[in-house]
């Protein structure tokens, strides 16, 4: 059973960076849209990010929540078969439980802000605290 992992949350002062990855055992990443997700403590998950399938038409396709525009990039390796998500500029708020997801039909697309919902597999979270 593909299984899917986040790695590379911990601390960091404001204006920080942080690099988180996504890993899968068990079935090759480039095969599913990956999203991901961040949530904070009393609130609800939201989508900040998403990349497309590279065997998708929508291939290339990404999208950045507003909050995380400018400051958030995704990116797959292929060779390593993980997909990041660096975060520079980070703030207070983006303290949070970032989760990594995965659906193999779902498409990214910059004006599609991705929906639990809609993807079939996560990842278990990883921690992410930005405070001085």
């Amino acid at each position: 059973q593909v299984q899917f992992v986040e790695s590379g949350g911990g601390s960091v002062q404001p204006g920080g960076s942080l690099r988180l990855s996504c890993a899968a055992s068990g079935s090759v990443l480039d095969q599913y849209a990956i999203g991901w997700f961040r949530q904070a403590p009393g609130k609800e998950r939201e989508g900040i990010a998403c990349i497309s399938s590279t065997e998708s038409r929508y291939y290339g396709g990404t999208f950045y929540a507003d909050s995380v525009k400018g400051r958030f990039s995704v990116s797959r390796d292929n060779v390593a078969n993980t997909v990041e998500l660096q975060m520079n500029s980070l703030e207070p708020e983006d303290t949070a439980v970032y989760y990594c997801a995965a659906d193999l039909t779902y498409y990214c697309s910059s004006d599609l802000r991705p929906k639990t919902y809609e993807f079939e597999f996560w990842g278990q979270g990883t921690q992410v605290t930005v405070s001085s």
